[in-house]
């Protein structure tokens, strides 16, 4: 799809939407310049726990912050 400036991006944006889900390139320029690719959100099935295993969290990270940096946060 060739580039699309801003205000036929807007008055077509529905065709545009479904041309991207579609898998087609949809570039919106501002002034003739290209500034954004529109790309459908990959909607993969959610497992919950998949990460698991997969993560490691150090047992330090549930520590108490230094009381300076506590401080440091509070100012």
């Amino acid at each position: 799809m060739p580039v699309v400036n801003i205000a036929d991006a807007k008055a077509h944006l529905s065709r545009l939407l479904d041309a991207a889900v579609s898998g087609e390139e949809v570039i919106i320029a501002k002034r003739g310049k290209p500034i954004v690719r529109l790309a459908p959100i990959d909607q993969g099935p959610r497992i919950p726990g998949a990460l698991q295993g997969k993560l490691h969290i150090d047992e330090q990270f549930f520590d108490p912050l230094p009381n300076e940096e506590l401080d440091a946060w509070r100012q």
